[in-house]
């Protein structure tokens, strides 16, 4: 068997398989910029709104920063993988950007 991956054919946010008499290209997990294989333990870079943590990248909680990222009144922030997103609270609705009471 010839290591096709040797010569790098897969584009830069994708790994290289080796098969048997071929090779196949495999998307980096989201967390990565780049990778070397599988999962986000082989991250050459982490994503925007990732950190390497125990050498894997993890999502940040930016709704558990220090500082507050929802800073609107009456809304919530809300986690999300690489992210986060501000919604009104329970009982407020979005009116051109503002949270006002339903």
């Amino acid at each position: 068997d010839l290591d096709e991956c040797a010569a790098s054919p897969c584009k830069e946010h994708q790994y290289c398989l080796n098969t048997d008499g071929s090779f196949s290209c495999k998307a980096c997990d989201a967390s990565c910029i780049g990778c070397t294989g599988e999962g986000s333990e082989k991250c050459k870079t982490c994503a925007s709104g990732y950190v390497k943590e125990d050498e894997k990248c993890t999502d940040i909680d930016e709704c558990n920063l220090p500082e507050k990222v929802c800073t609107e009144e009456n809304q919530d922030c809300v986690n999300t993988s690489g992210s986060y997103k501000c919604v009104c609270s329970e009982g407020f609705e979005d009116k051109d950007g503002t949270c006002v009471q339903t």
